[in-house]
């Protein structure tokens, strides 16, 4: 059976959108055994959906053959039974080698990062991913941050271009994302995806489900799996005595102690993997590992957070 398209397969996601660390040997070189370990369990575990190499991935990080390696090992570990969407960023160029690369490794998806270095206009950054999307026949999510900022019109643009399915916000500005979702509803046709891409997105998750955004990053997925099922599970329900209580007792607390160094968005996380015995080994530079004590209160927040799940049974 030929499996739903990519963006089907998204819409109405069984569990959260699992992004994977890249594991590193003591040396720091990449560690396909480990990272086939961490991408098999989270499968197993419950994802909807293996986003490889992207932020939490250290996509910035990676070798194009390091990239290759592991877009092909995720999509392997996975064996169709969720989508693989790989990363691509940097220059046009190279975001078009990547693409292909990925297309080439067997990816069912992009995401979209934003260009490296420059600020661009709307006009630029329009070309830009309109021809990473036509450099292959994956379809791509078009990630906003840090210097891709997008106009509702522009976003519309988007939309209406071939190949482009959806639009992942990492920058915050509710007001803007609310403009961007009706824009697009009432100046186009057909579906188009959202996807809450903050840091911890859960924390913000019930705002963002509000302006009609219902999917979302989870970086929690990868060291405390049960947590973020518990999570999805609970919203989407509509059970807010146990999204409340997550998002009080851990989250909340998760997202101050993340805020505490720059990068933690990813090294805190590669600490917590590790912490739940998995060897992923440390973050690549120019990002650097947590202190000591704020990989002490992640452990003993991590035990705090199952111990809620225990209080709600």
């Amino acid at each position: 059976m030929t499996p739903a398209p990519l963006a089907a397969r998204l819409s109405i996601p069984s569990g959260p959108l699992f992004f994977p660390v890249t594991a590193y040997g003591p040396d720091g070189s990449l560690d396909l055994d480990a990272y086939r370990t961490h991408v098999r369990r989270g499968v197993e575990a419950g994802a909807a959906a293996v986003f490889a190499c992207c932020g939490t991935g250290e996509f910035h990080a990676l070798t194009p053959e390091e990239f290759q390696a592991c877009v092909r090992a995720a999509v392997q570990e996975t064996a169709g039974r969720v989508p693989v969407v790989a990363g691509a960023g940097y220059g046009t160029a190279l975001a078009v080698r990547y693409a292909r690369v990925a297309e080439a490794a067997g990816a069912d998806g992009l995401l979209a990062m934003p260009p490296y270095l420059v600020v661009a206009g709307q006009e630029g950054l329009l070309r830009h991913y309109s021809e990473v999307a036509a450099a292959t026949d994956l379809p791509v999510i078009v990630y906003q941050r840090d210097n891709a900022v997008f106009t509702p019109a522009t976003v519309v643009e988007l939309a209406r271009t071939d190949g482009i399915i959806g639009f992942k916000d990492g920058l915050g500005d509710l007001d803007l994302m609310q403009r961007v979702v009706s824009a697009v509803r009432t100046e186009t046709s057909g579906d188009f995806l959202y996807f809450n891409g903050l840091p911890t997105a859960e924390q913000t998750q019930l705002a963002y489900r509000a302006i009609g955004v219902p999917l979302y990053s989870s970086a929690v997925f990868c060291f405390a799996p049960e947590l973020a099922l518990a999570f999805h599970s609970a919203l989407n329900s509509g059970d807010d005595t146990t999204v409340h209580r997550l998002l009080d007792g851990f989250y909340r607390p998760f997202v101050e102690l993340r805020a505490q160094g720059r990068g933690y968005a990813v090294s805190l996380v590669k600490a917590g993997v590790r912490l739940r015995g998995l060897e992923v080994g440390e973050v690549r530079p120019p990002l650097h590992e947590p202190a000591e004590d704020h990989v002490k209160q992640l452990a003993q927040l991590i035990e705090r957070g199952y111990a809620l799940l225990e209080e709600g049974k």
